[in-house]
């Protein structure tokens, strides 16, 4: 990336009305079995002729995307980074009425980004010039938001110092990062397999990983301050780990699940300069509330129905080595319905 880079400008959208929601309310909305699977970690759903990351947002649902936009005041001045196709920008300049500047790398996520912001940077994170460019092109934001972003940049310390330099007076950075601590990534553990995935907490794109710790140091170590903090919670049964998770002896997930934030999925926080912080948050002071019976219930019967990846190995770490051939676990109702593999409901094979 270089200071000569051109950017896309575009009118400022009318307020955007026209949403399917997605939430507790209309939950068996469920649009595509294609591109479903790969989006349930951030409350995603999305047909099939929508860009991968293209999802719709219930404003008063527990997901990540939601939980960022509620941080927002109506009318803000916001930077967005790694905006993909738009869904979270459409409801910063439409729902919320902010004046949205947006950075994107993906040239067919740009495409659909336009409407939804004032100005669009094609631009890569891992270039330390990004921010002085937005800066002498478009000033300071009250806002400068990277919504599950971070752990796909190789220094996302050096990204989040960008984002702080582009902070007005009173503005504030808002993360969401996914937690690597979560007990179903400690069972993959347990089972000799990180499975790496093409979404999800494991998704294979993902270079950082991040405990609990691992947030509020990152943002410490720029001299941040957590003035507001949240945490999506997932119980195992609620990933995408799900079948991987009910095969380990009753033992081990509970002692896996001894960690008090075991089943936190994501983190979100609003954060400003240490030297303005009216609150000091401590994220390993928070208690850890669990979702309510409706949304477990949801996810739960939701992952379950996931199909079984074909090159996953089923042979337990648990006692003595089976010599025999691997046992197979039940497949999930959706992989008995659709007799397809995982890749192919994504779209990945054809």
């Amino acid at each position: 990336m270089t200071a000569e880079l051109s950017i896309i400008r575009v009118q400022h959208p009318k307020p955007y009305v026209s949403v399917w929601y997605w939430g507790l309310q209309n939950q068996t909305k469920l649009y595509s079995s294609r591109i479903e699977a790969r989006n349930k970690h951030h409350g995603r759903i999305a047909v099939s002729d929508r860009h991968t990351y293209e999802y719709d947002i219930d404003m008063n649902s527990d997901v990540a995307p939601a939980r960022v936009l509620r941080m927002v005041k109506p009318g803000s001045k916001v930077l967005e980074i790694g905006a993909g196709p738009g869904s979270i920008t459409r409801h910063l300049s439409g729902t919320l009425e902010c004046d949205v500047v947006a950075l994107e790398i993906d040239p067919s996520a740009i495409e659909k980004l336009k409407p939804f912001a004032r100005s669009v940077y094609p631009m890569d994170l891992n270039d330390a010039s990004w921010s002085d460019i937005v800066r002498e092109k478009d000033g300071v934001f009250d806002y400068v938001i990277a919504a599950d972003v971070l752990e796909h940049v190789y220094d996302p310390w050096s990204v989040l110092s960008g984002m702080k330099s582009l902070l007005n007076d009173t503005g504030s950075v808002i993360l969401s990062l996914p937690h690597v601590g979560h007990a179903a990534i400690a069972g993959c553990l347990v089972d000799e397999d990180f499975e790496y995935r093409d979404w999800g907490l494991l998704d294979r794109t993902h270079v950082r990983f991040f405990g609990i710790k691992n947030v509020q140091h990152l943002l410490n170590s720029q001299g941040m301050s957590i003035e507001q903090a949240e945490f999506v919670v997932r119980t195992p049964e609620m990933t995408e780990f799900c079948q991987r998770w009910s095969r380990l002896p009753q033992d081990v997930q509970a002692a896996l699940q001894r960690n008090r934030y075991s089943h936190v999925f994501q983190v979100v926080s609003r954060s400003v300069p240490k030297e303005r912080a009216e609150n000091d948050i401590y994220l390993m002071g928070l208690p850890v509330e669990q979702p309510d019976e409706e949304t477990r219930q949801h996810w739960t019967n939701m992952m379950a129905g996931l199909p079984l990846s074909e090159e996953i190995d089923l042979q337990s770490t648990i006692g003595p080595v089976d010599t025999s051939t691997a046992s197979r676990v039940e497949p999930g109702p959706l992989a008995k319905k659709k007799k397809k593999s995982l890749a192919r409901l994504l779209g990945l094979k054809k």
